[in-house]
């Protein structure tokens, strides 16, 4: 099976309109949103989902008044001023480090598993998708992304489906890490500014990093062709596949004003063509098809 990991770098590229575009000319794949700090997808696949489960992440520190002596030694130990003089654990500045647990004279701190979200198996228009909701500065988005990811593997084993799209995170922090190792390929699409070749550099180092083969898409180039140019310089110089440049188009807004893909929206459209060439040629690469 194959995982193709589409980044960014940052949010606002294009990425999740991408993914979309590329699930609705696959013949047969996987929907993986990973993204799971701030999910999207869902807006273009409008999903129905099937199942529905709990995501436990890690516990946050309770005092039980009735064995609290008053000692102040936890309000002393937390470095996160999370333990108010009345001894009362403030949840939202609670790190769950669980040092006054461990360190409390009498036992009188609890450390319940929280729930942190939930994560979802649906269908879609174009196949299977799995997906999660993290709460509201709720922690442990890595190790939901590894969930969403190892379960739509598991889906994909149990459809006999060999291709995984996966829509990642922004970033190159935690969630970006647990997005990518073991992926097949990984797909940066990045703007044409400085910011954009910044963002772009960090995501490839990563990338590098965890040896995982990479290429290049820039979006929206035609907004400033120089910069465009110089991603493109600068991705051959490291030696990797540069797929191309998709020009801004008012079309893809008013496709995703509709929920819709921009295939589904003008399947004849000049954006279309150039967005399914690149496909062809990500299916054709080396990376995803090393006997090409």
């Amino acid at each position: 099976m194959k995982e193709l990991v589409i980044l960014s770098g940052k949010g606002g590229t294009g990425k999740t309109s991408l993914t979309a575009a590329f699930a609705a000319i696959s013949k047969s794949s996987i929907l993986c949103d990973a993204d799971v700090d701030a999910a999207d997808l869902h807006l273009l696949m409008s999903p129905e989902i099937k199942n529905e489960t709990d995501f436990k992440g890690g516990g946050l520190a309770v005092i039980d008044p009735d064995k609290c002596t008053e000692c102040g030694q936890c309000i002393e130990l937390c470095r996160f001023n999370a333990i108010s003089d009345d001894f009362v654990v403030d949840k939202i500045d609670c790190e769950g480090c669980g040092v006054c647990v461990d360190l409390c004279p009498e036992q009188a701190i609890d450390f319940p598993i929280q729930t942190c979200g939930q994560w979802f198996i649906s269908d879609t228009r174009f196949g299977s998708m799995v997906h999660a909701k993290l709460g509201i500065a709720q922690e442990n988005s890595g190790k939901l992304v590894a969930l969403v990811r190892q379960e739509a593997k598991k889906l994909a084993q149990e459809k006999n489906i060999d291709l995984l799209l996966t829509d990642g995170p922004p970033g190159v922090g935690c969630p970006v890490i647990a997005s990518i190792g073991g992926a097949t390929a990984l797909l940066v699409v990045t703007e044409p500014t400085v910011s954009g070749i910044h963002d772009m550099t960090r995501a490839l180092e990563l990338a590098e990093f965890f040896k995982v083969p990479a290429m290049v898409i820039v979006n929206k180039y035609d907004l400033n062709p120089d910069q465009a140019d110089a991603i493109e310089e600068s991705v051959k110089k490291r030696g990797l596949t540069f797929l191309g440049k998709i020009p801004f188009d008012s079309a893809v807004t008013k496709s995703m004003v509709q929920g819709k893909t921009i295939f589904e929206y003008d399947e004849n459209s000049d954006i279309s063509r150039k967005v399914k060439k690149m496909w062809n040629k990500i299916m054709a690469s080396s990376e995803m098809n090393p006997g090409a």
